[in-house]
């Protein structure tokens, strides 16, 4: 497979606006260098790693002759999206991509800065004109999404009605943005992130072919910070590659230290001390790893890495994914990996909930705590004047512990449980206040309003509160909790009814 020179950048004037045409090889003079993801950049479809469901779709079509009159391209950043683009325009117009020759009939446009309802029209007019010397007029528009809703309006009656010697590839790392007008009149193409062991392999072949030295852990760990994306991680290797002494093999070493990296062992200690929950060296380990000049959104990236590939073996630490994903966007990164980090520890659930829960839109569940003594009032209600007997385990449900104290559902009061809540888990509190609550025989029934606040209440992070909130009202331990996405059904009958008339509704109380 060859993998020639990247592509020739021309200047040419497109609708009073600059744009960007791109032949096929690239004069970077004689004593430039060329960027690696430049230089083994895509030039064939048969070139592109990763995507082959849309690669092998776009060949059948082009050997077909069937050609669409708009593409959207969209998927993450660095995954062949406008190499493929490129591709398509010169497969489309039957023009070699290595060619030297400059056409001008395959126009690029950056919609990050050509974004206004102007700059579409000027482009609609242009497109009406024929192809100079092409077989097709093709229109690449990266970034789409960035165009100004007025534009896409412009846009729209270009596609709707397109001349039929103008082809428009669309571009996009954002498909939720776009309208579903603009999206209706395109054939979708979805990229996916590239698996790391492609980008390694890729990786390995480039090292190669240009005699640089590097084994393949370090390989590995460039793949990974490229998140998916082989520019991304083309563009870590050209940098890597300056890093190391002429002639030395890049090791992991090399790569941590050049890139600003917590080492494998660091991240190891930081990991275990998180499953002790040693406040004190999660802190030292931390301060210790920034010391080194390793940031705050680094070091939470790397562990979200570590703490994803080890989930099978230490699911306790789910909880902190969220929060260290938003480490980077934090306005002081390095506070919010702390709280984060901490705040597992600190608020780590010391209860169990002893159920599996199946996707039904309502769940029963053994909330199983270990027993302590009340620290809140307590309002008994009466216990239901029969007993019932208790129904069958349910199969999703684990057999509460054998040392488990079993539920005194008499002693269950909501405002009771409520006001507990606030008192001492102010995020569960959030959720119920929200709901209602009732003894229905064995069970307490909970109302949770919609599927959001029983989406809340089922997590692995809120039902062992539920349990614990539970126990310190008296209610004790081994109590089925069933959460309803509804709200209460009303007590009074006419009430019912003409709720069920209306579709629904929630008994308020006026007095």
């Amino acid at each position: 497979m060859k993998y020639p020179g990247a592509s020739h950048i021309y200047k040419s004037t497109t609708a009073g606006r600059q744009a960007t045409v791109y032949n096929s090889t690239q004069h970077e003079g004689n004593n430039m260098s060329v960027a690696l993801y430049r230089k083994y950049r895509s030039k064939s479809l048969d070139d592109i790693v990763g995507q082959d469901h849309v690669t092998d779709v776009l060949s059948r079509a082009l050997a077909q002759g069937n050609i669409a009159h708009a593409y959207l391209l969209t998927g993450p950043r660095g995954t062949g999206k406008t190499s493929i683009a490129r591709i398509l325009a010169h497969e489309i117009n039957k023009l070699p991509y290595t060619d030297d020759s400059e056409h001008l009939d395959i126009i690029e446009i950056d919609a990050a800065s050509n974004n206004g309802v102007d700059d579409v029209r000027e482009l609609r007019d242009k497109a009406l004109i024929a192809p100079s010397s092409a077989l097709k007029k093709i229109y690449i528009i990266d970034e789409v999404h960035m165009l100004s809703k007025p534009a896409f309006n412009a846009l729209l009656k270009t596609l709707e009605e397109p001349p039929e010697h103008v082809v428009f590839i669309l571009a996009t790392t954002d498909f939720d943005k776009l309208p579903d007008t603009i999206v209706s009149r395109t054939q979708r193409y979805h990229f996916h992130t590239i698996s790391a062991e492609e980008v390694v392999a890729r990786l390995r072949y480039i090292a190669s072919t240009e005699s640089i030295a590097i084994d393949d852990e370090a390989l590995a760990i460039l793949a990974r910070r490229g998140g998916g994306s082989m520019r991304d991680s083309v563009s870590l290797l050209d940098q890597i590659q300056h890093a190391v002494a002429s002639g030395n093999t890049i090791t992991v070493t090399d790569v941590e230290q050049a890139l600003g990296l917590a080492t494998g062992d660091e991240l190891g200690s930081l990991v275990t001390s998180l499953q002790s929950s040693n406040a004190q060296q999660v802190i030292a380990h931390v301060t210790a790893i920034e010391s080194r000049g390793v940031s705050a959104s680094t070091l939470a990236a790397q562990l979200v890495g570590r703490i994803t590939e080890q989930l099978a073996d230490t699911p306790a630490l789910v909880h902190v994914l969220e929060g260290l994903m938003d480490v980077p966007k934090s306005s002081h990164p390095g506070t919010k990996l702390l709280v984060t980090l901490l705040g597992s520890i600190v608020d780590k659930p010391k209860t169990i909930a002893l159920s599996a829960q199946p996707p039904a839109s309502a769940v029963i569940s053994r909330v199983v705590t270990p027993p302590k003594p009340r620290t809140a009032p307590i309002k008994p209600v009466a216990a239901p004047s029969t007993p019932v007997p208790e129904p069958p385990e349910d199969p999703g449900t684990v057999a509460a512990a054998p040392n488990a104290v079993e539920a005194d559902l008499s002693k269950f009061d909501w405002p009771t449980v409520v006001a507990y809540a606030r008192e001492h888990y102010t995020a569960v509190y959030s959720i119920l206040s929200k709901c209602s609550a009732e003894v229905d025989g064995d069970k307490i029934v909970l109302y949770a309003g919609r599927k959001f606040n029983k989406t809340k209440l089922d997590s692995a992070k809120y039902r062992p509160q539920l349990g614990e909130i539970l126990a310190q009202t008296g209610v004790g331990a081994g109590a089925y909790v069933e959460i309803l996405e509804t709200t209460a059904p009303p007590k009074d009958a006419q009430a019912a009814r003409i709720a069920a008339m209306m579709g629904g509704g929630e008994e308020v109380d006026v007095n």
